[in-house]
């Protein structure tokens, strides 16, 4: 009886183990794109409603769970943006979905990727992305193939824009910003659109022009 009573209560042990982590990593995302990867890991614990040994359990120190963020979102987003690329007959909306689906995934919380204690060479970081580097230009190129995206931009440029208009203004003044994203993100979608209004100052900005800021 003993024996199966403990087989019984495993899955279920092994049920909250896992939603825990995701709400960990939740959690963390949010507090990133909010603070930075520098917040206080008791933040991190607070917000996702668990214990700090908890957190320690899943993640052994904050790299360690930097690095789960970075794979979850980018993994999000890769997703999201190749379901948009599938199923968006018209390239600018694909395009447009990308950029509020991103939005909604807090493509913020990738900014750890640009410290230089990041470990971009990690395998699973560097596979993870490249296939997001190639979801956002395929993308991309599908928009100016119809002429209906302007063709002096690059991947950085389209991810640092979106990252800036999504992060959360400083002070607690502030803190109810997102009712204004999507209208901030409709206005810099107007801006890619082709033909373009303005010549831009600079060249386009790929992501790997972001990693070598490192």
């Amino acid at each position: 009886m003993v024996g199966s009573a403990v087989k019984s209560r495993s899955p279920r042990l092994r049920a909250d183990a896992s939603r825990n982590r995701e709400r960990i990593v939740a959690a963390a995302r949010e507090a990133f794109v909010e603070h930075g990867a520098e917040v206080p890991l008791d933040e991190v614990a607070r917000r996702a409603g668990v214990g700090n040994a908890t957190l320690y359990r899943h993640f052994a120190d904050r790299a360690e769970l930097v690095r789960e963020v970075v794979l979850s979102v980018m993994a999000r987003i890769t997703e999201r943006t190749e379901a948009a690329v599938a199923q968006e007959p018209d390239a600018f909306e694909a395009l447009r979905r990308f950029v509020f689906e991103s939005a909604e995934d807090r493509v913020g919380a990738l900014c750890p990727m640009l410290s230089e204690a990041f470990d971009g060479n990690d395998p699973a970081i560097f596979a993870a992305r490249d296939r997001l580097n190639r979801s956002i230009e395929d993308i991309m190129d599908r928009a100016r193939t119809s002429g209906q995206l302007r063709t002096d931009i690059a991947v950085g440029d389209l991810m640092v824009a979106i990252t800036q208009l999504t992060r959360p203004l400083p002070g607690k003044a502030c803190m109810d910003m997102d009712r204004f994203v999507h209208r901030h993100l409709q206005i810099f979608l107007d801006g890619l659109r082709a033909p373009a209004r303005s010549a831009l100052p600079g060249a386009a900005v790929t992501l790997e022009d972001l990693q070598q800021q490192r």
